[in-house]
């Protein structure tokens, strides 16, 4: 385990993974890091920005999730399809992803083409251009994605969750893409002004892993990301989020949506523990004994031994200063009440007995084996570098991180689950049917 310290401008790890990882912070507050992966063949490298829908203010809501689409459309040099070309041109695979609290670009490239993947990304971050004609066709394009969330009712009762647990009107409420009337109501000023005041040099983080070279990275990015309007030459400390750990309650404790469909889907939601909580290891292995795959509780009490549904299991969630962890399963109608109940009392009985050392010890070689096959792929490594990054500045290699879920104790995790079980929680029912009588199973 390593500090990346923050305010220094250049640091160097010698992981025990037998990578190399460094990390330059640039006089603007870019941040620079790299994980160099001996003979690896290809590259994955993002430019993140440290802004996310809960960034978002009035008039402003679905605008970040907005600008992920209209960068791939435009900048002063090349229109979309020149965009598309130069990563299809390399055989590159490219995509973004807007998250809560980021939003980052990335691609995937052989080694040599790495520099064609810094030019076409660092335009993209930095000049887009926002035009009108393709800012009308994306919002079309975006409500036609906002519409299809809602044709998937496991994807509404997670987003009902969510809203039920951190409160509709909070920045971590929010729903990441906005809303229909939101989009609707979004003007290409109001995108402009969110972009101009969030993409700032000092909001970049650019990650890097596989067969890449530091030096010749930075090189790239001093070379392509002065090609702007952006003030790159101007000093300034990189932006960071204010971490912690607050308090607060289910807004909602029963929420029920109708949608026809053929299932219940059910989801029991609760505050669970942020990002950097000390906790958060010990939610990890909880999480895994109680949902985490088919020899966990869920899946064996509700799917296993009753049939009653195809698909069970358990999240968690970490933000810089919240969390969110719950249950879901799509069941029949008739039995929504009953699979409620069981969600609830498996995680009852883990407060009250807590857990065996063969589940123990399964679910923790179940973590090990699957950091162990995560990190194979460059992707991870890359993503990896940008949460250390944008967290605390601490960078976990994979034998720490295994070691800090071998650390959690039995009754740690008994603790843990004794306290999600005596919090207040929200339960949500997405269907086609009168699920009102359900609402007595939460108080």
């Amino acid at each position: 385990m390593t500090k990346l310290e923050l305010l220094e401008p250049f640091v160097e790890i010698n992981s025990a993974e037998g990578t190399t990882i460094r990390r330059t912070l640039l006089p603007n507050g870019i941040r620079v890091l790299t994980e160099t992966v001996p003979a690896a063949p290809s590259v994955s490298i993002a430019i993140s920005v440290s802004v996310g829908s809960r960034d978002e203010t009035e008039g402003q809501f679905g605008s970040t999730h907005f600008l992920e689409h209209l960068l791939f459309k435009g900048t002063k040099t090349k229109n979309a399809q020149q965009i598309a070309q130069s990563f299809d041109s390399v055989g590159a695979s490219s995509n973004a992803a807007t998250a809560k609290e980021y939003t980052s670009y990335y691609a995937r490239v052989q080694k040599d083409a790495l520099p064609l993947a810094v030019e076409v990304l660092a335009d993209m971050v930095n000049n887009s251009v926002l035009d009108e004609t393709e800012f009308e066709l994306e919002r079309t394009v975006i409500l036609e994605e906002l519409a299809m969330v809602q044709d998937d009712p496991e994807d509404v009762a997670h987003e009902s969750a969510n809203s039920a647990v951190l409160g509709a009107k909070d920045s971590l409420g929010r729903p990441i893409g906005g809303t229909p009337e939101t989009i609707e109501a979004a003007t290409r000023d109001d995108v402009w002004a969110h972009y101009r005041a969030n993409y700032r040099p000092q909001d970049l983080i650019i990650t890097a892993a596989g067969g890449v070279d530091h030096d010749q990275l930075l090189r790239l990015v001093e070379t392509e990301l002065s090609k702007t309007d952006f003030d790159f030459g101007q000093k300034a400390l990189p932006a960071r989020r204010n971490l912690g750990s607050r308090k607060f309650k289910p807004e909602q404790a029963f929420l029920s949506v109708f949608k026809q469909t053929q299932q219940a889907n059910v989801a029991l939601a609760m505050p669970g523990v942020a990002a950097l909580d000390p906790n958060r290891y010990t939610m990890g292995v909880l999480n895994t004994i109680l949902g985490g795959g088919m020899s966990s509780r869920l899946f064996q009490e509700i799917r296993e031994k009753r049939g009653l549904a195809y698909s069970v299991y358990s999240f968690n969630q970490g933000y810089s200063d919240a969390g969110l962890f719950g249950m879901f399963a799509g069941t029949s109608p008739e039995n929504a009440s009953e699979v409620a109940k069981l969600l609830a009392d498996q995680l009852v009985n883990i407060a009250n007995q807590g857990v065996s050392d063969e589940e123990f010890n399964l679910a923790r070689g179940n973590i090990a084996g699957g950091l162990a096959l995560r990190f194979e792929s460059s992707h991870a490594r890359m993503n990896r570098l940008m949460a250390a990054e944008m967290s605390l500045g601490e960078f976990i290699d994979l034998e720490s991180t295994i070691a800090n879920f071998h650390a959690v104790s039995k009754q740690q995790l008994q603790l843990l689950a004794d306290h999600l079980a005596s919090s207040e929680k929200s339960l949500v029912v997405v269907g086609d049917g009168d699920f009102d009588s359900m609402s007595g199973l939460v108080g």
